[in-house]
C-alpha cells in the first residue's frame, strides 16, 4: 500500500468519527420542544369590540353601541381608556368618557388602580381581572365593585389590537 493510501484511510476513519461525534452532539444539544410561554406584549392601542356586564342573574351587552368607539392604551405600567361618539359631539348622541391609572400584570392576573376618571366616583379604586391575549385579541374578565356607588358586577371586555 502506498503512503498516500494509508493517509487517506486514516483521514477517512477520523472524518467518520468526527462526523458521528458532531451528529451525536447535535442530537443531544437540540433545544427543548417545550419552550416556556412568553409574556405577550400588552403595550399598544386596543379597540373595544364587545363587552357585557353580569349583575346577579342579569347579563347585559354593554358594547357595541351604535356610533361609539372605545380604545384602551397600555404602556409598561399605565393604562388609559377613551370612549367617544362618531358625531364628534355635534348632536344629542354626543358622549365622551375617559380614565387612566396604573396596572400590574402577573401571568393572567391583571389589576388596575383607576386614578383618574370622568366618573369621579370611580377614582382611586382597584379592580382585579384575568387577562388573556391571543394574537390580536385581548380578553379582560373580572369584577367591578365600588361599594360607595352600589356597583357589583362581573364584566367581560374583548379588544382587538389596532397598534
Amino acid at each position: 500500500m502506498t503512503l498516500y493510501m494509508i493517509h487517506f484511510n486514516v483521514i477517512m476513519k477520523y472524518s467518520l468519527a468526527v462526523a458521528l461525534l458532531c451528529s451525536a452532539l447535535l442530537f443531544y444539544c437540540k433545544p427543548p420542544t417545550n419552550k416556556p410561554t412568553e409574556q405577550k406584549s400588552l403595550d399598544g392601542t386596543w379597540q373595544l369590540v364587545s363587552a357585557l356586564s353580569i349583575t346577579k342573574q342579569d347579563t347585559v351587552v354593554t358594547f357595541p353601541i351604535k356610533n361609539q368607539q372605545v380604545v384602551k392604551i397600555f404602556n409598561q405600567s399605565h393604562f388609559a381608556f377613551f370612549k367617544h361618539d362618531h358625531s364628534r359631539g355635534k348632536d344629542s348622541t354626543a358622549v365622551f368618557g375617559a380614565g387612566s391609572g396604573s396596572y400590574k400584570l402577573e401571568g393572567e392576573n391583571y389589576s388596575e388602580h383607576l386614578e383618574y376618571c370622568n366618573a369621579r366616583g370611580c377614582e382611586n379604586n382597584d379592580f382585579h381581572f384575568t387577562l388573556s391575549i391571543n394574537n390580536d385579541t385581548l380578553i379582560q374578565r373580572g369584577i367591578e365593585k365600588i361599594d360607595s356607588l352600589g356597583v357589583d358586577r362581573v364584566i367581560e371586555e374583548i379588544y382587538r389590537r389596532i397598534n
